[in-house]
């Protein structure tokens, strides 16, 4: 089976990258033998619909599924028009979210967990690439600052008002609970080795 990862490099140590459309790398892995090929993703600089583009790109990979951070609701749309599964919330190392899956731990998600324009940098607030938590990583802040607020339900949340949005917000809820275990893993994982190298 062949899914796609976004990931912020060009390996499977490489951090799962929190933005779908606009992720730098595509990481296509074959779940068999864990083969896989880095797609840097040409959708980053475009204005507008990257999402929907990087969509695409994924189904002419042929890619039974698509792990992510986030997706808005033009690349879901587009992903599962073609067949696509989406399963967002994911954090952490691309191998391990690969492991995951195919464990069974992830469940696809049946709508956007984040509105149109996630992670598009506005009001000087960046991309999140590089800002905090060191090595470059970023790890998703550049996504609140950009969209106004992490709690943004998706669109016709309010208008709807039924299960599915209650639904999609328990996702999302979930989906940063695991995202912060991550990272406070990982800056214990930073302390323990800074404080290795001063003693």
């Amino acid at each position: 089976m062949t899914i796609a990862i976004t990931a912020t490099g060009a390996d499977l140590d490489a951090t799962v990258e929190p933005r779908f459309g606009r992720c730098p790398y595509f990481l296509i892995v074959n779940t068999e033998d864990m083969s896989f090929e880095a797609i840097e993703n040409a959708n980053v600089a475009l204005g507008g619909g990257a999402g929907v583009q990087s969509a695409q790109l994924m189904a002419d990979k042929g890619v039974t599924h698509v792990l992510t951070g986030n997706c808005g609701p033009n690349a879901h749309r587009t992903l599962s028009a073609a067949g696509i599964g989406v399963i967002v919330g994911c954090s952490g190392a691309v191998r391990d979210a690969v492991a995951q899956y195919k464990a069974g731990q992830l469940s696809q998600a049946a709508a956007p967990n984040v509105a149109s324009h996630f992670g598009v940098g506005g009001g000087g607030g960046g991309m999140g690439m590089g800002r905090g938590m060191g090595r470059g990583m970023g790890m998703g802040r550049g996504a609140a600052q950009s969209t106004g607020g992490m709690g943004q339900a998706p669109p016709n949340a309010s208008a709807a008002g039924g299960g599915e949005d209650v639904s999609a917000l328990k996702q999302q809820a979930d989906a940063l609970a695991r995202q912060m275990e991550q990272i406070n893993r990982r800056i214990a994982e930073l302390e323990q080795g800074r404080g290795g190298d001063e003693a």
